[in-house]
């Protein structure tokens, strides 16, 4: 398990912000990432666990404890559970896109989707990773963990992880700590066994965002690099030539609201049901039907809405920064916030911030980051 002489965070995060920490471990497997775990959970310190480094706005002031690097990888293919079905055990410090890469030359279906998204293998379910219609929730079969509390390494079902929209009982939300500390160490997934052939797009996400037109057949390798080319147009695939890509992707959660709020906001705010708003069947066998059929239950259908929208027509435009602040809104998309120029977590923040209070000012609602911030205050 080598110590590594400490690196700056602002090295290691696609923000490229943070001080050095007092020490810093590179955990290269998974019973080096156990072992160091509990032997840093035992001395008391402050830890901070590294992927991908792509979730993070880590403040400026050097961090007063232990980063663990998380650099295992490896995918291996477990016995099929079903047939058409292949399962697969990776690695949490493994690349995502690099799995995602894998399991389209595989001709594995289910998160060809999520090409591009940058970061780990192991932080994927602490968020619940999504794009253009598929999420990891679709897929995630469990996760094999190890317990702060008691240092115990366990095997997880996903349905325990409380996943939702971008969250988990995993995930460190703004203001609050995580329902279950534990750090992941291997994910399982299945994924459909459908070959690279091509076949008919039937996901309509996809095929309204890449645009193809309907009825279109295309192979898994070509719905990914049109995928990426719909992100890369974005800013949100890595890229050193791009400086709009030094960003921790979307700065900010599409809010979800109540349907009586949604109507409140102007027509023209993009806003989707969070689960189907079509009226309920009410099945009343003929022999108790009495004439009457009763009024189905009221339902309070939440919508998820566009937090870039909300961004764009509160005025703040693509591309613009604070006075000479060298936090941008990135040019591409006003959902990213970019450190072109080498600035400060505190420059970061206080362009969020500027953002949150415009929004709150002109449709009453507060965006939530979705970085996982650390030694930084909004």
């Amino acid at each position: 398990m080598p110590e590594i002489d400490p690196l700056p965070l602002a090295q290691l995060t696609t923000l490229r912000t943070g001080g050095a920490p007092e020490r810093m471990i590179d955990a290269l497997t998974r019973d080096e990432l156990v072992t160091v775990l509990r032997d840093v959970w035992a001395s008391g310190d402050d830890w901070l666990v590294l992927g991908g480094g792509s979730n993070l706005l880590v403040g400026d002031e050097p961090f007063e404890g232990t980063v663990v690097r998380v650099r295992s990888a490896g995918v291996e293919r477990l016995a099929a559970p079903e047939p058409g079905i292949a399962r697969l055990r990776v690695q949490a410090g493994h690349a995502w896109d690099d799995l995602v890469a894998q399991s389209v030359a595989w001709g594995l279906s289910g998160i060809e989707g999520m090409s591009g998204i940058p970061g780990t293998v192991g932080a994927a379910p602490v968020q619940n990773v999504g794009a253009y219609g598929q999420e990891i929730a679709d897929t995630l079969v469990a996760v094999e963990l190890i317990d702060e509390t008691t240092g115990e390494v366990v095997e997880v079902p996903a349905g325990e992880l409380g996943l939702g929209f971008r969250t988990s009982v995993l995930k460190h939300h703004y203001g609050s700590v995580p329902a279950r500390r534990a750090v992941i160490l291997t994910v399982t997934l299945d994924l459909a066994d459908i070959g690279t052939a091509p076949r008919p797009l039937t996901s309509d996400r996809l095929r309204q965002a890449l645009p193809v037109a309907a009825g279109a057949e295309l192979s898994l390798a070509e719905v990914r690099d049109l995928v990426l080319q719909t992100r890369r147009a974005k800013g949100m695939v890595l890229d050193e030539a791009d400086p709009d890509t030094r960003s921790a992707g979307s700065f900010f959660q599409n809010p979800i609201v109540s349907e009586q709020f949604a109507r409140s906001l102007p027509d023209a705010c993009p806003r989707w049901p969070m689960e189907s708003t079509r009226e309920p069947v009410i099945v009343i066998p003929l022999a108790a039907y009495d004439g009457y059929v009763p009024r189905a239950a009221p339902r309070n259908v939440q919508y998820k809405l566009s937090a870039a929208w909300l961004i764009e027509n509160a005025g703040i435009r693509k591309g613009m920064r604070l006075g000479r602040s060298r936090a941008f809104v990135s040019s591409k998309h006003a959902l990213a916030l970019t450190n072109r120029e080498d600035g400060t977590a505190a420059e970061v923040a206080e362009l969020a911030r500027f953002v949150q209070q415009r929004v709150a000012a002109d449709f009453g609602i507060e965006l939530q980051p979705e970085p996982v911030l650390v030694g930084v205050e909004l």
